[in-house]
């Protein structure tokens, strides 16, 4: 049984089609569906079960899954808002969780692969963004509770207590298909799409963080990807390894990101392909944000090529394209 939290969200889910895409089904779901939305990601998965978050955590705690054989725990459950100020729910959900569930993991020899953020970068400029304590600054709680696991990770690692593969994936900004539950949380190709269709115009930050209008710059990264490297380094379907050959235990924590930073002017004017071409009005940037917004990203992918792992990754203008051609046979 491979075990996926967050199963229903939207890299969740997206890794779940994934898995089934590579004929695996046999798959525990964990997540919890206060946003009922969410049910909508989940048509036409294949899965074995589903468990609410909180019966997982008392499960784990009542070592329930003894005798269960667990092939890989895929961790993308957590609380992803980057605005959420309640630092008590956002550690017991990203930091505490989190060590509960390396901890079955463990018990069961199952890989962890775990999603961590770019987040933990804060406002690092350009060059700034290996996975190395000087870059590591985050801007909010949701960065700081990312940052605390992969600092524990790291320590056990140091120790040596961690006898089996786990890898914290550092997500850039991720976009594809099955992120519409997600709100203001979704991604710019989202809200773009939505503009173009409701209004006719595309809404762009006027010049903010050092940049000018529209050109504050993102490492976009498609969301099949990320799903691919969850199942590369769990060595699930077509990455585990020939029968009768040894393994590799990947351990560590690396970005997971395109390796290039795109500007949102670019963005609009790759969706207009797809859409049509609209005006683009440049809007103040919101003060809520002040502080607490990354101008730019950009993923330095030495580290996963490092740890082994030699996956191409899709540019945006192909990731796009693929994306909609997703939601028009959902939609259809």
């Amino acid at each position: 049984m491979h075990i996926v939290t967050g199963g229903a969200g939207f890299i969740g889910s997206n890794l779940v089609h994934e898995l089934n895409a590579h004929g695996i089904t046999d798959i525990l779901i964990v997540d919890h569906l206060a946003n009922s939305a969410k049910f909508r990601n989940l048509h036409g998965a294949r899965f074995t079960s589903y468990m609410d978050k909180a019966e997982f955590r008392r499960a784990i705690a009542a070592d329930a899954f003894a005798g269960v054989e667990i092939e890989s725990i895929l961790h993308q459950g957590a609380c992803s808002n980057t605005l959420e100020d309640d630092g008590v729910y956002m550690m017991d959900n990203n930091f505490t969780c989190s060590r509960e569930v390396l901890e079955l993991a463990i018990r069961h020899g199952a890989p962890l692969v775990y999603a961590s953020t770019a987040a933990v970068y804060g406002l690092s400029g350009p060059g700034r963004f290996t996975p190395t304590l000087d870059n590591e600054r985050p801007l909010n709680v949701y960065g700081y509770s990312k940052l605390a696991f992969d600092h524990y990770l790291r320590h056990r690692l140091d120790e040596g207590t961690v006898p089996i593969p786990v890898v914290g994936l550092r997500y850039f900004n991720v976009y594809g298909p099955r992120e519409q539950h997600k709100g203001r949380m979704a991604s710019v190709l989202h809200h773009f799409t939505r503009q173009i269709q409701e209004t006719g115009k595309v809404r762009l930050f006027a010049g903010s963080g050092g940049y000018g209008d529209g050109q504050q710059r993102r490492d976009f990264v498609y969301v099949r990807d990320l799903a691919r490297l969850n199942m590369f380094f769990a060595e699930i379907g077509p990455y585990a390894p020939p029968r009768g050959s040894e393994s590799r235990r990947y351990q560590g924590v690396v970005n997971a990101g395109s390796g290039q930073a795109r500007t949102f002017n670019e963005v609009a004017s790759i969706l207009m392909e797809i859409h049509g071409k609209v005006p683009i009005e440049y809007i103040p940037f919101p003060q809520d944000l002040e502080g607490r917004y990354q101008h730019f990203t950009e993923a330095d992918l030495t580290g996963l090529r490092e740890l082994g792992c030699n996956l191409p990754m899709t540019p945006i203008e192909e990731g796009i394209r693929a994306t909609y051609r997703t939601l028009a046979e959902l939609d259809a």
